[in-house]
């Protein structure tokens, strides 16, 4: 199989249905030489066949071969290898290849199943959805003319997609509205965008979410960010990272070169059949002259650890929040038959500083490795510095400088998003209004009041002094909620992340970002005086 068919690429995966590929694994194998480990994998795959064939022709009801194999037989073989080796059918390797390239053909939006129903989360800025007027809320009820009724959300996102300029009819029903209101799209290139944010939190200092390093114009569009924003100007960044499952190993790369200087070492990896590659900054990065704190969880794996990890390593930046995933595996993309495809591990990465970030998942299950609940993991065998000699540690992720827990909600905040009231008395305000609100508009003491009926009728349980405690959440939440409907899921994004708890503590953290900065570049200075004292030392003896 040609190098230029495969990918590095390292994610942390999601579950999904995978299928046999023992064909392609095998296929076009020299057998001549046979060797006891041929021998023993050509009886298996003889015993694995009479099986098959057995269960084909004997079980009590039709075998699917996609379903036995594909979801069964191959998952199985991949799990007694590692978490991450995985196995694409052709819906999930297309999936896998549109988040790749940016885009898909559809209406564009995000859909979801609330109380059976599937239900519009939110129309995406600017797409033949959010134009024909499309709302957060509105319960899909028929595509063209099937019913959505006992279809799964996956059902209706392939109904809603297309070819470009084809045209799809939407029927929806919407609270407050008596009939259902029916939409005529045209279907559209719909961009999956990787980063969102790109705005100034305080005068000087600008915020910068990546979701993710799927697709393979992540660095293409923090640059196209930064642009915006006039980096030039930067006095400080908060580049959040928090929930990113990573991605293309190349685009971890590219994001975490704009941040080093020429030469910087970012990560390296090898494996068994995987020779040794290192990865530099091929130039001064644009983003390296100002203080920087990322944030992290322990829902950042792979990519986002490779970036954070490297800006830990040379002190570039200041980590801020959970310990982070430990994933330190690389899979490389295997295209195969019938549009399927293998992600295998090959190989292992290690920061700049040699750190192997991997947890152990040999003694737990895949289920409890993936909920990552143990942040207190690492390797104390596995010992390293970072260039101006501070201790850091493998086996357990990306330990961050500062550490930060999210703090827990209250009773009343848990019962009020069991019922994801804000995301339903959005839904319902809006049915019978205008959508547009002037802009800076926040609720006022009317919005709250009806938000408080609206709670009782949704037999929320609370009291007064609950209600009145947690005012100012209220009102935090409803705004970012409505601003979804009224503005767009980029004008939310924008007021969540401007009240965001973390992120204001991310700017309080700034100072300590700075001064690791400092440090950065004095031991920078004293080591170009050391090589160009070098020679003259050379001559004296």
């Amino acid at each position: 199989m040609p190098n230029s068919r495969r990918r590095s690429y390292i994610a942390v995966p999601v579950i999904i249905a995978v299928g046999s590929l023992a064909a392609g694994l095998f296929a076009g194998r020299n057998v001549s030489a046979a060797t006891p480990a041929d021998d023993a994998a050509t009886q298996s795959l003889k015993t694995f066949s009479a099986i098959y064939e057995a269960v084909e022709k004997n079980f009590a009801d039709e075998v699917k071969a996609e379903k036995s194999i594909y979801q069964g037989a191959i998952p199985a073989m991949l799990r007694t290898l590692d978490p991450h080796s995985n196995f694409y059918d052709p819906r999930a390797f297309q999936e896998m290849r549109e988040g790749q390239r940016g885009e898909y053909f559809g209406v564009g939006m995000t859909v979801a199943t609330r109380n059976s129903q599937t239900i519009v989360i939110a129309p995406f800025p600017g797409s033949p959805a959010a134009k024909a007027g499309v709302r957060p809320g509105d319960m899909i009820q028929m595509v063209n003319d099937k019913k959505t009724e006992g279809l799964t959300t996956t059902e209706v996102a392939d109904l809603l997609r297309g070819q470009r300029g084809t045209k799809v009819q939407v029927q929806v029903g919407r609270e407050g509205v008596d009939t259902p209101v029916v939409f005529n799209i045209t279907r559209d290139a719909i961009p999956r965008f990787a980063v969102s944010g790109g705005f100034y939190v305080k005068p000087g200092v600008a915020f910068l979410k990546i979701e993710n390093f799927s697709n393979e114009n992540t660095s293409q569009e923090m640059e196209a960010k930064f642009k915006a924003l006039g980096e030039k100007n930067l006095q400080g960044l908060v580049l959040d990272l928090r929930g990113n499952p990573g991605g293309l190993l190349n685009e971890g790369v590219a994001v975490a070169e704009h941040f080093l200087k020429k030469g910087d070492l970012i990560v390296f990896h090898h494996g068994r059949s995987s020779p040794n590659k290192n990865y530099t900054a091929k130039s001064d990065g644009a983003g390296r002259n100002y203080p920087v704190v990322v944030l992290v969880d322990r829902y950042s794996a792979s990519a986002a650890e490779i970036v954070s990890g490297a800006l830990q390593d040379h002190d570039r930046a200041w980590i801020l929040g959970e310990p982070t995933f430990g994933k330190g595996l690389v899979q490389t993309v295997y295209p195969m038959g019938d549009n399927t495809a293998l992600a295998l591990t090959t190989a292992g990465y290690y920061t700049p500083s040699g750190r192997w970030i991997q947890r152990d998942y040999t003694n737990i299950s895949f289920l409890d490795y993936y909920q990552h609940t143990n942040l207190d993991e690492k390797n104390l065998q596995d010992v390293k510095t970072t260039d101006s000699g501070r201790t850091v540690y493998g086996g357990g992720g990306i330990t961050p400088d500062e550490k930060w827990e999210p703090a827990k909600p209250n009773p009343f905040q848990i019962a009020v998003r069991r019922k994801d009231a804000f995301f339903n008395f959005s839904a319902k305000y809006f049915g019978k209004r205008d959508t547009k609100l002037p802009s800076g508009w926040a609720p006022d003491q009317a919005v709250v009041t009806e938000f408080k009926t609206f709670l009782k009728e949704k037999e929320v349980e609370f009291t007064d002094a609950d209600f009145t405690a947690n005012q100012d959440w209220m009102r935090s939440e409803l705004k970012r909620e409505m601003y979804v409907a009224a503005f767009s899921t980029d004008e939310s994004l924008g007021v969540q992340y401007e009240q965001d708890p973390m992120v204001l503590k991310a700017i309080e953290s700034m100072p300590k970002a700075k001064e690791l900065l400092g440090t950065a570049k004095n031991m920078l200075v004293k080591r170009m005086k050391a090589q160009e004292s070098a020679p003259l030392v050379a001559k004296v003896r």
